[in-house]
């Protein structure tokens, strides 16, 4: 799987084949936030302006760079460090803005220029490239390193985009990283950030070590497990499938959760399932925000428990409405 092999091209000769007018060049002066940033910096929350130039006399705002890299024939090159959450969310047809929500094809962006934290949080489709000369500063998102088909490049795409379609894409995985089936085992010890962001498919993400915030974020189906501990805000906004902590969450897990499972082998923290509609959440301590509240486990829960490796259920309770 994931093992078909490409001959690397210098980056010249990869943009000859690319219509000029598929191109857009930006020289950056200073690092910006929130370049090709699908939520415009969570906008339902802020009061960021995506018509807003990037710089001045630019002609370029922050909505013109997400429409543009919607196309998926489209390339961004970028001159210049930029700053966090770059790439968020990118290629997520967004309700928020009158989107299905769904997944959605995207383009490819290159960078000469170092890359701030939170890149690709909650990416789920397109390219990054990045010269080998530069570095990208963690926690990152939902991203990984995959073997690149450029000369001198780092190619970065989705853990979401890795899984579904790696294989037609022709992805191949760097070491540490292995995948066996349909597992893709992550020990590159990258904090990262939305591991497993709108998962939709039957597959499975381990990661050997420590992650941050919103693991499992709009999951529907599949399994995240995380062999070490959880920052805040993990499985928000779950919608289906099953995120496995066999360490400790930071507060606020399973915040605004729809349905899904969510299993903490120690403390899941506090203010859990806040905003929560339906799902259940698996922990031996925490304390949680009404209507859910705190249950013994009955038999379907040991069974559901122990089918995902948890033998000894002495102290563990069920959160759920």
């Amino acid at each position: 799987m994931f093992s078909f092999l490409k001959s690397k091209k210098t980056i010249e000769n990869y943009l000859k084949n690319i219509k000029s007018d598929n191109i857009l060049t930006i020289k950056l002066s200073e690092p910006l936030n929130c370049l090709l940033d699908y939520t415009y910096n969570f906008k339902w929350q802020s009061n960021f302006d995506e018509n807003h130039e990037i710089m001045p006399n630019s002609k370029i705002s922050y909505k013109k760079l997400v429409e543009f890299i919607k196309n998926p024939k489209n390339v961004i090159i970028i001159e210049g460090n930029v700053g966090k959450r770059f790439c968020s969310s990118l290629g997520a047809d967004l309700k928020y803005f009158g989107g299905s929500g769904d997944i959605v094809n995207s383009g490819t962006v290159i960078i000469n220029g170092d890359i701030d934290t939170r890149c690709g949080i909650s990416m789920v489709s397109g390219v990054i490239y990045q010269s080998k000369k530069y570095k990208i500063k963690e926690p990152v998102g939902n991203i990984i390193e995959i073997e690149s088909d450029i000369k001198d490049y780092k190619k970065f795409v989705s853990i979401t985009d890795f899984l579904k379609n790696g294989n037609s894409k022709g992805y191949k995985i760097l070491k540490p990283n292995r995948i066996i089936s349909e597992n893709l085992i992550i020990s590159d010890n990258i904090i990262r950030d939305t591991v497993g962001a709108r998962l939709d498919e039957d597959y499975i993400v381990t990661v050997e070590g420590n992650v941050d915030l919103s693991t499992g974020i709009l999951m529907k189906k599949g399994k995240v497990i995380v062999n070490g501990d959880a920052g805040k805000n993990t499985g928000a906004v779950l919608r289906g499938g099953t995120v496995i902590i066999n360490g400790k969450t930071a507060d606020f897990t399973g915040s605004d959760m729809k349905d899904g499972n969510i299993i903490v082998r120690e403390d899941a923290g506090k203010y859990l399932a806040a905003k929560a509609k339906n799902g259940h959440i698996y922990s031996k301590t925490g304390s949680s925000i009404p209507p859910f509240k705190k249950y013994p486990l009955n038999e379907f829960d040991k069974k559901f428990l122990k089918s995902n490796g948890i033998n000894n259920l002495k102290d563990y309770w069920k959160f759920s409405k």
